[in-house]
């Protein structure tokens, strides 16, 4: 098996191996394997002192920030006080200086007292306490082995870990679906103690010993926990569910929140009472020994149970589950449900991995996301995803976002000249500076500074400083008398979106003050006093940011000045002469006639959002760069059909960069390659999506047999494709309609 070992951080510590329950449903006692009768009650201090050495040694070795240490059983009550303080001790004296210690334990609570709980209070141990609802539903399996109720003195426990003396140990309630058990009745149950968090656990089954399904229904368990989501929304969702939060995530490209769904790696360990470490306790419900890695704590690491074939195969993500899951849309979500449900035996006398196959919860699965997702897809969905409007508002917001961190990240190093620019630009914030930040070159400013800030380099607070001419370009738009001390280099002031002033000689540095006048500015310095009284027009030493607009085409800026036009991987040209700026013009205003006769509808969208265009060189495609959503660099050496496709395929690049900047729309946290007729190798989400947002506006505008088909097969690829988000499926199915009108001709 390939990759790196996984690094363990969670161990479940055995520290008790008896229980004072009998549950039925119980994967310890009531599973195949039954090993836990040749061990020890209590785990020895030997086995603690190895267990805290070798954690602390693994913790070390690959440099972990903090490990989890879960104290279980049997019941780790029963360990006593005085053999849980050793254990606390132990590790706590380990990992110290090393790595932080969580810790934590699962119990029944019925043992739970203020003895306990000062003893965990003094460690930082948090308490989770296994609950099944009500007591109907808790006394169908949690009950003494003489049949009495277990539920008075769970809730007596409950209680006092409310306590205002111990709530901030309380980790929350677990919970064992029994689907004969009313949902509603048990999560409102659940509630009313008002845990911090509640986990529902689907009963531990496989393929031979399957889960009960009363009702026959292949969904049972999935209708019974939808049925308590409903209830968690209409209530507010009051707690956090482990279970729903988990799939929330993964629907949006999260991570997984929870061993039992997704594709994150294992990362647990478990040290029996005997010092013998096994893999993760459920596997007990498959067959004798399936937990077993024949290694201890006294003669093994934790390294060499992290590479063991049977842990390992818990670390490959899409390459650990069988080939029918790896096709399945929903994986990244169920993740092909625990490893332990897709057991089967057949499988393996069959000569296969008994491992395999999909989960005896396979279908239900399927319907916990899919229900999941269809309740929320529409408040998942950010409006930008939708709504052309929204996505350019929240590229500002991001611009406006990027100078907040700016400032947070100079942390005071800009200088006095940062501060009065800081102070300067909040008296003209308003419509004027939102159009200046509006224009995309900001963004590539922006993340200039901020990457050279974090490069520690020299340059990084003179890129800073470039906030007074955004200042004073503002001002000077909204006629704002505000002096404004600008910084110049070469001799020539620079106001964004506006234009350039010759105010010196060539390699000539300093400071100018320019202030807003009734028709334009003044620039006033050492040796300098100049007027502009027409901002729009070229006079004298001042050239403006030119327009392209010609003929009813839209009206963007040709901007051949700005010094952070530079972004586009290729040669930006310098200022275009009057002839050479009209020819393009011209040339720009025949494509966008094109455009706006064959595809009117991605046209009117892309003359609303495209405000900047600057010219490359050659003739090449249209380019999209480090900028804010608006601008495209553009070779001059484009004509005719050329330019108008050009322009196409650049807004829509321009515009699937401006979704990803502020939505997630896949994940890239598997090994997913889609075959697709236009590649001879299989290609990741990221390609395929990028390809077919931009084909399906290159099959409206030539509605060519080929384009279309190519394009519909790309788009069912999509439609598969366990990656995307609720966002990217969002996309895709607007896509799919733009292919639909396209194919209808």
């Amino acid at each position: 098996m390939t990759g790196p070992v996984v690094p363990f951080r969670e161990i479940v510590l055995k520290v008790h191996s008896r229980c004072d329950l009998a549950c039925d449903h119980c994967y310890i006692y009531e599973a195949p394997d039954q090993s836990w009768r040749t061990r020890p009650k209590a785990i020895s201090d030997e086995a603690i002192s190895w267990t805290a050495r070798r954690l602390a040694e693994h913790a070390e070795k690959h440099v972990l920030p903090s490990v989890s240490v879960i104290l279980h059983g049997g019941e780790p009550l029963l360990a006593g006080p005085a053999r849980l303080r050793r254990v606390c001790e132990e590790l706590t004296a380990a990992l110290d200086g090393v790595a932080a210690l969580d810790l934590r334990i699962h119990t029944n609570g019925l043992q739970l007292s203020p003895r306990y709980l000062d003893l965990f209070d003094e460690f930082g141990v948090r308490v989770g306490i296994s609950l099944d609802g009500d007591k109907s539903a808790n006394d169908r399996h949690r009950r003494f082995a003489d049949g009495r109720t277990s539920h008075p003195l769970v809730l007596k426990a409950v209680e006092l870990l409310q306590s205002e003396r111990y709530r901030h140990l309380f980790l929350g309630l677990l919970c064992t679906i029994d689907v004969a058990n009313d949902p509603v009745t048990v999560h409102d149950a659940l509630i009313a103690l008002d845990p911090p968090r509640i986990d529902y656990l689907l009963p531990h089954a496989t393929w031979d010993a399957p889960p009960a399904r009363p009702k026959g229904s292949p969904t049972e368990y999935a209708e019974w926990i939808l049925t308590v989501f409903d209830r968690w929304e209409q209530q507010g969702r009051p707690v956090p569910v482990r279970l729903f939060e988990s799939v929330l995530s993964t629907l949006n490209g999260g991570p997984s929140l929870t061993e039992s769904l997704g594709l994150a790696p294992t990362d647990l360990v478990v040290v029996e009472t005997d010092g013998t470490l096994e893999q993760v306790d459920s596997l007990k419900s498959a067959y004798d020994g399936a937990a077993a890695t024949g290694f201890d704590v006294f003669r093994h690491s934790f390294d060499e149970v992290a590479a063991h074939p049977g842990v390992r195969v818990r670390q490959l993500g899409l390459a650990g589950v069988g080939p029918e899951c790896r096709e399945c849309p929903v994986v990244r979500s169920c993740g092909g449900g625990l490893y332990t449900h897709r057991y089967s035996s057949a499988n393996a006398e069959r000569g296969t991995d008994a491992f395999a196959g999909p989960s005896v919860y396979c279908q239900d699965l399927e319907a916990i996301v899919r229900g999941i997702e269809a309740r929320t897809a529409a408040r998942l969905v950010p409006e930008a995803v939708t709504d052309p409007g929204e996505l350019v508002a929240s590229q500002h917001e991001l611009t406006r976002t990027l100078l907040a961190r700016l400032h947070a990240d100079l942390a005071g190093r800009g200088g006095p000249e940062w501060d009065e620019a800081w102070r300067l630009t909040a008296l003209v914030d308003g419509p004027a500076l939102d159009e200046v930040l509006a224009q995309p070159y900001a963004r590539s400013w922006l993340l200039t500074t901020l990457q050279a800030l974090g490069a520690g380099r020299a340059d990084a607070v003179a890129h800073a400083h470039r906030l007074a001419a955004y200042t004073a370009a503002a001002a000077v738009r909204a006629r704002l008398e505000l002096p404004v001390a600008v910084g110049y280099e070469d001799g020539r002031l620079l106001l964004p979106g506006l234009g350039q002033l010759r105010v010196g000689a060539p390699g000539e540095r300093g400071r100018v003050v320019v202030t807003a006048a009734e028709k334009g500015f003044r620039a006033r310095g050492a040796g300098v006093e100049l007027d502009v009284e027409c901002p729009r027009e070229p006079c004298g030493d001042w050239l403006p940011v030119r327009g392209l607009g010609r003929d009813g085409a839209p009206d963007p800026a040709l901007d051949d000045l700005d010094p952070y036009r530079d972004c586009f991987g290729t040669d930006v040209l310098p200022r275009l002469g009057l002839g050479e700026a009209d020819e393009w013009s011209g040339r720009l205003g025949e494509a966008w006639g094109l455009l706006s006769a064959t595809v009117p509808g991605h046209a009117a969208e892309a003359a609303a959002v495209l405000t900047t265009l600057t010219p490359l060189a050659g003739d090449g495609e249209p380019v999209v760069g480090r900028h804010g959503y608006g601008a495209l660099g553009v070779p001059v050496g484009l004509r005719g059909d050329a330019l108008a496709l050009g322009l196409l395929k650049g807004f829509r690049r321009a515009k699937l960069r401006a979704l990803l900047d502020v939505a997630d729309l896949y994940a890239l946290d598997g090994a997913w390659h889609h075959a697709v007729g236009r590649h001879s190798e299989p290609v990741p989400v990221s390609v395929l999506l990028a390809e077919t947002h931009e084909r399906v506006a290159l099959a409206a505008y030539d509605r060519s047999a080929r384009t279309l088909a190519e394009t519909r097969r790309a788009l069912e690829a999509l439609e598969e494709a366990a990656e995307l988000t609720v966002s990217g499926k969002s996309l895709v199915a607007a896509v799919r309609l733009e292919w639909e009108e396209a194919a209808r001709g």
